[in-house]
C-alpha cells in the first residue's frame, strides 16, 4: 500500500485553487478588488494636476503611480481578504481545515493568495498603464519600487487577518476595513504626497502602515530617496507586518463570533 506524502507548498496551492473558485463565483468581491483600483487613479490624475508638485520635485506621474499601487494594496488585497478570512471563518470552513494536514500559517496563506497575486497582477499592469499614459521615464531605483510592492503585499494579508479577527459576520466585513482604507487614502501619500504637508503632520503620516510602502514606490521612480530614508521606509513596513503576525497568533478567531 503506498502513502502520499504532502508538501506545506503542494497544500498552499491546493487550497489556494480551491479558494479562487470561490473568489470568482463573489460578484461584489470581484467589482471592488477588480475595477475600483483601476477608476480611482483617475481622480489622483485630476487633484495632481491641480497642485504645485514642481517644488517638491514631483510629476503627475510621480504622484498617481504610487496611489495606484496603494489603491490595489487596499481594495484587491486588504478589503478582499478581510471579507474572505470572516465568510470562510463563518461558514465553519476555517474550523474543518484545522482539522486536517494543514498547519494555520498554510490556511492563512494558501486562502489569500488569490488575493495577493490578484493584487500583484493589478500593481504590474496599473504600473504599466500609468507610465505609458502620463509617460513616466524608467525608474531611478526599481529594487525600491519592488521592495516597497512585496512589502505591502505581506503587510496589508496580514492587517486583513488581524482585521477580520474583530469583524463578526460577513455584512460587517464591508464596514471594519473602512478606517485603515481612509485613513490611508487621506494620509499616506496618496492624495496628497508628505512632501506637501505640514512637517508635524508629515511626521505623524510617516508612521501609518501604508505610507512606507507608497513612499518606496515613489522613491524607486524618482530616485530621490537617501539609504537612511529608504532603510526607514523599509524598517516601518517590516514593523508593521510583524506587528499584524504577531496580532494574528494572538487573537485570529478559528470559529464564528457568536
Amino acid at each position: 500500500m503506498s502513502t502520499t506524502t504532502t508538501t506545506p507548498v503542494g497544500r498552499m496551492t491546493s487550497l489556494a485553487r480551491a479558494e479562487l473558485t470561490l473568489l470568482g463565483r463573489s460578484k461584489g468581491t470581484l467589482v471592488a478588488a477588480l475595477f475600483v483600483p483601476l477608476v480611482l487613479p483617475l481622480s489622483v490624475r485630476s487633484a495632481a494636476e491641480e497642485m504645485d508638485l514642481a517644488e517638491a520635485g514631483l510629476t503627475p506621474g510621480t504622484v498617481v503611480l504610487p496611489a495606484a499601487v496603494g489603491f490595489s494594496l487596499l481594495f484587491a488585497v486588504y478589503s478582499a481578504l478581510v471579507g474572505i478570512f470572516v465568510v470562510r471563518r463563518e461558514e465553519l470552513v476555517l474550523k474543518r481545515l484545522r482539522t486536517g494536514e494543514l498547519r494555520d500559517a498554510e490556511i492563512l496563506g494558501g486562502s489569500a493568495l488569490p488575493a495577493v497575486l490578484t493584487g500583484l497582477a493589478q500593481c504590474l499592469l496599473l504600473t504599466v498603464g500609468c507610465s505609458v499614459l502620463l509617460d513616466l521615464p524608467a525608474p531611478s531605483a526599481p529594487h525600491l519600487a519592488v521592495l516597497g510592492l512585496l512589502l505591502g503585499l505581506v503587510m496589508c494579508a496580514a492587517l486583513a487577518a488581524v482585521t477580520a479577527s474583530h469583524t463578526r459576520t460577513g455584512e460587517s466585513a464591508q464596514v471594519t476595513p473602512m478606517p485603515l482604507m481612509f485613513v490611508s487614502m487621506l494620509g499616506s501619500g496618496m492624495f496628497v504626497p508628505l512632501e506637501l504637508l505640514p512637517d508635524r503632520l508629515a511626521s505623524f503620516c510617516e508612521l501609518l502602515p501604508l505610507t512606507p510602502v507608497v513612499t518606496l514606490v515613489r522613491g524607486g521612480w524618482t530616485g530621490d530617496l537617501s539609504a537612511a530614508e529608504a532603510v526607514g521606509a523599509v524598517a516601518a513596513a517590516v514593523a508593521w507586518t510583524v506587528l499584524a503576525v504577531f496580532a494574528v497568533r494572538r487573537w485570529f478567531r478559528w470559529e464564528p463570533r457568536r
